[in-house]
Parts: structure tokens; C-alpha cells; sequence
């Protein structure tokens, strides 16, 4: 299972990628600003269709080209799938061996990934949005109908919020607040069916890792006391006023809360990192059983402000997972294995195979290369 081979070209500072994977462990090692990051933001753009870096696709494209192209095969429960994409001046364009692909979540279903970086702990600190998108990273996994209610309602959303825009009159809301009102209720439902199956694992994952008492909080986007035309209509005057609709699903929030107060204002931002890491591999494991295989996990730097019994915590949990992990570093030899991983070299962007000899740890066969 995992990503078999892969290939890149034109990708950021990259030159002529063309690496094949262990099926578990994977260690990239290189100086900073060598391109480990930009390796494993390649490997999550083939599963995302997206930078997890948040970067525009213009300042990925190498300087002078007009596009880069990402391929990899994936093994499946009976065949590998080869996938593609390119971006650049024409727009994203995605295949699935060989043919067109409808969209993104065609590559997030072949590609499963997951990735922890020097700026995970924004899953704590930061705002209400990156706790939906986790939440709901796990939904669109366990609950297939989810993507197709969701995208229903974004639009009915885009509509809804230009009438506001518009100063429309509040009778030309109504046709829309109707449906509005009928999604919301079916992704929260949907939401909620998920998060009563991954609450026990995300909670339990956290207050080990943490070694502190960890809660997670649903508010659904509205008050509680409240049905949402009620809440809607109550909201009106406000939505007029800010040109958006401030109640919705699309306003719910995943509060974490450690000793019963709010995360982001007790911890450290090495604890944030930890408690963050630790959901991100509990969900993990939710999606795992959910999808019956295991997922891909990048793990860019895990050992950035962390010590080393937080590091090794979290190499623990991901290691139990049982999942393909690809792990980047500065040094080779502060990341511990099961077992001698498949290692890389890179340097300006150029990255070579380390062929270890029998029983040779990754921080000696380092060392004999250089």
C-alpha cells in the first residue's frame, strides 16, 4: 500500500525527481533550504491537488517554465493507479491512468495522506477554519455522501452571501434560506455521526501524547438552543451589514480543551505541536478503519521544537499506525525506526539514494556518503 514511485519536474527547486518508496518507513535527509520540504509538498500536492505550504502556484513553478508535472503509482487492493497532475499557466489538470479525473477528491481517494509539519500546531493556535478542515478531512473519508452535500451547500452559500453583497431585498433570500436550512441540517447530522465514532480515539490519542487531560468540544455553527431558521433569521439584520451569512455550518468550530480551557491560550507552542500532531494521528487511524488501508503520513522536521521524549512519542504513534511514513531531517541519525528505513540524500535540490549495507543505521551510511 503507499505510494510506490513517484516523479517530479519543474517543481520548485527540484531537479529530475524520480524516486521509488518503501512501503513503511522513509527517511530524507539534507541541510535546510536542501528541498526536503519541497519534496514532501510535492508528494501531498499529487494527493491534495494543493500545497499544504498554502503557496500560489506561481511561486512553485521554476522560475522561466509555464507549468510542473507531479506522477506517481499508488498500490491499491489489487493494482497499482497511476496518478498525475499538472499546474502552471493552463490551470490544474489531474489523471487517473491516463484519463481525465473529475476533480480533487479523485486524488484524496487514492491518495490518502496526512501531513505533520513545523506549522501543525496551527491546529490549535490558529482559527475555528483549520479545525473545520480537520474535522472535515475525516468526514469526506468515513462518510461518502458528505463531498456532495458539501459542495451543494457552498453554492447555495455563494449565492446566499452576493444577495447579501448586493443589499438585496431580505423576500429574496427566502427561496435560498429554505435550502440553505435543509444542507446545513444533513452535513451537521453527517458531521456529527462522525466525530460520536472518532471522539473516543482523538481525545484518548491527545491525553497520551500530552500526558494531560484532553477534551474536544463540537459547537455546530449556530446556537444550540436554536434551529437554524430561527438562527437565520435572527442573524439577517448582522448578515446585511457584513455582506456574509454568520451562521452556519460553515461557522462550526472544534474547541480542544486541555484541564477543561481552551488549548490555545494554556500550552506552549512545543506542546500546541504536540497536542496537534497527536489529533492529526488519532484521525488518522479513524480514516484508516474507516477506508480499510493505511495512509500515507508526511512527517516534515518532527524532531522542531520538540524534545526528544516528545519526538519519540510521536514517532511511537505514527509507527503504530502502521502507516507508509516518509519523514524528512536534518540529521539522519535522531529519527529511530523499526527497522532500517529506504533513506535519501538531498542538496540543492538533487536527491540520491543512500544504499545502506546490512545492518548499517542511516546516520552511519550518512556518514560513509559524505
Amino acid at each position: 500500500m503507499g505510494i510506490r514511485t513517484f516523479r517530479a519536474d519543474r517543481f520548485r527547486c527540484l531537479v529530475d525527481v524520480d524516486l521509488e518508496f518503501d512501503p513503511r518507513y522513509n527517511l530524507i535527509y539534507g541541510k535546510n533550504a536542501s528541498g526536503k520540504t519541497s519534496l514532501l509538498e510535492a508528494l501531498a500536492y499529487l494527493g491534495r491537488g494543493k500545497s499544504f505550504r498554502g503557496a500560489p502556484t506561481q511561486s512553485i513553478v521554476q522560475h522561466g517554465e509555464a507549468d510542473f508535472v507531479l506522477y506517481g503509482r499508488v498500490a491499491g487492493d489489487s493494482r497499482e493507479v497511476g496518478i498525475g497532475v499538472r499546474n502552471g499557466r493552463d490551470s490544474l489538470e489531474i489523471r487517473i491512468d491516463g484519463d481525465p479525473a473529475s476533480g480533487v477528491a479523485e486524488l484524496a481517494g487514492i491518495l490518502p495522506l496526512q501531513v505533520i509539519d513545523p506549522e501543525v500546531h496551527n491546529l490549535v493556535a490558529g482559527g475555528p477554519e483549520q479545525r473545520r478542515r480537520f474535522l472535515d478531512w475525516m468526514v469526506f473519508h468515513v462518510e461518502h455522501e458528505f463531498l456532495g452535500v458539501w459542495r451543494r451547500f457552498r453554492r447555495v452559500l455563494k449565492q446566499r452571501n452576493s444577495l447579501l453583497k448586493r443589499g438585496a431585498r431580505a423576500r429574496d433570500l427566502d427561496s435560498w434560506d429554505e435550502e440553505f436550512v435543509s444542507l446545513a441540517g444533513q452535513i451537521d447530522v453527517i458531521r456529527r455521526r462522525v466525530l460520536e465514532l472518532a471522539l473516543p480515539m482523538l481525545e484518548d490519542t491527545a491525553t497520551t501524547l500530552l500526558e494531560d487531560e484532553v477534551g474536544l468540544a463540537y459547537h455546530r455553527g449556530w446556537k444550540a438552543d436554536l434551529e437554524l431558521d430561527a438562527a437565520l433569521a435572527g442573524s439577517r439584520e448582522r448578515d446585511f451589514q457584513l455582506g456574509s451569512t454568520q451562521v452556519g455550518p460553515h461557522r462550526a468550530e472544534l474547541k480542544i480543551l486541555a484541564n477543561e480551557r481552551q488549548a490555545r491560550r494554556l500550552v506552549s507552542r512545543g506542546q500546541q505541536k504536540l497536542l496537534a500532531s497527536a489529533l492529526i494521528l488519532g484521525g488518522s487511524e479513524v480514516v484508516q478503519a474507516a477506508i480499510e488501508r493505511p495512509l500515507v503520513l508526511l512527517l516534515d522536521d518532527p524532531a522542531a521544537e520538540l524534545d526528544r521524549d516528545s519526538l519519540e512519542r510521536i514517532l511511537a504513534g505514527a509507527i503504530g499506525l502502521g502507516t507508509q511514513l516518509i519523514v524528512t531531517s536534518l540529521d539522519p541519525g535522531i529519527i529511530d525506526f523499526p527497522e532500517p528505513p529506504r533513506t535519501f540524500h538531498v542538496e540543492h535540490g538533487v536527491i540520491s539514494r543512500v544504499e545502506d549495507q546490512p545492518g548499517t543505521s542511516a546516520r552511519a551510511a550518512s556518514d560513509h556518503r559524505e
